[in-house]
């Protein structure tokens, strides 16, 4: 599959939360099913940095760095024998239309565009703090993500739950009467625990009072991607 985007993903803070696989069941794409870590079930509040963004290879003016928000779950496939592990976007906001509509167009993505604003303070050494806040307004409620930590980052363990997190590489958009399935490349990501990371704002209308309610107590678990260059590839009908 020919790649359609590349960038560069940057300053990943993702809170993380438990929740009933009962809640995600309607929304998981004909051909997959639900991934676990443990035995549980989890959606990812996403925050972070699109920079140095090109479709096909063209840059496109004022569309080249931007911020995302996502709510996402996790889910697998098995393909001759290969399980591919990918993310279903629940809900995608990005702060320009054209953005979203190429999306929308494209994957089938659940795209919406809002007013958004960041704030990320980068480590002064390898050692150093970080601290990221992102914000996006729903109406006239602003909601806001922040997430901070020190020391010098790592790459998980490959069993461990930040790595269950961070390395699915590929994504699953349900249509009408298909899925759609796209590759997603990626390094490895060095992450930091978050020693604070928190949400305040009020999702249950982008999502539902169900969902929402979990994304209202902290998050179970939370860290802070470094980011690395990405590559998406076209999608196709499965």
């Amino acid at each position: 599959m020919p790649a359609f985007l590349t960038a560069e993903w940057r300053y990943l803070a993702m809170l993380n939360y438990a929740v009933d696989p009962a809640l995600l069941t309607h929304l998981v794409p004909r051909g997959t099913e639900l991934d676990e870590f443990e035995g549980r079930s989890y959606v990812s509040l996403v925050a972070f940095r699109f920079e140095r963004t090109r479709l096909r290879g063209i840059w496109i003016p004022f569309h080249s760095d931007f911020d995302e928000v996502n709510l996402r779950f996790y889910v697998r496939r098995t393909v001759g024998g290969e399980v591919r592990r990918g993310v279903v976007f629940v809900r995608e906001i990005v702060p320009r239309w054209a953005i979203a509509k190429v999306a929308q167009i494209c994957y089938g993505e659940k795209y919406i565009s809002l007013p958004m604003t960041h704030k990320v303070v980068e480590p002064t050494s390898e050692g150093g703090r970080i601290q990221m806040e992102y914000r996006w307004r729903h109406g006239q409620k602003w909601n806001t993500i922040r997430a901070d930590g020190s020391g010098r980052p790592a790459t998980p363990p490959i069993e461990s739950r930040e790595a269950f997190f961070t390395e699915h590489y590929w994504g699953y958009a349900a249509g009408v009467d298909n899925t759609v399935e796209y590759r997603v490349e990626h390094d490895r990501w060095r992450i930091w625990p978050a020693a604070q990371a928190s949400f305040e704002g009020d999702m249950s209308g982008l999502y539902g009072a169900a969902v929402a309610g979990c994304l209202a107590r902290p998050p179970d678990s939370a860290l802070i991607a470094e980011g690395s260059a990405v590559v998406v590839h076209s999608g196709q009908k499965i």
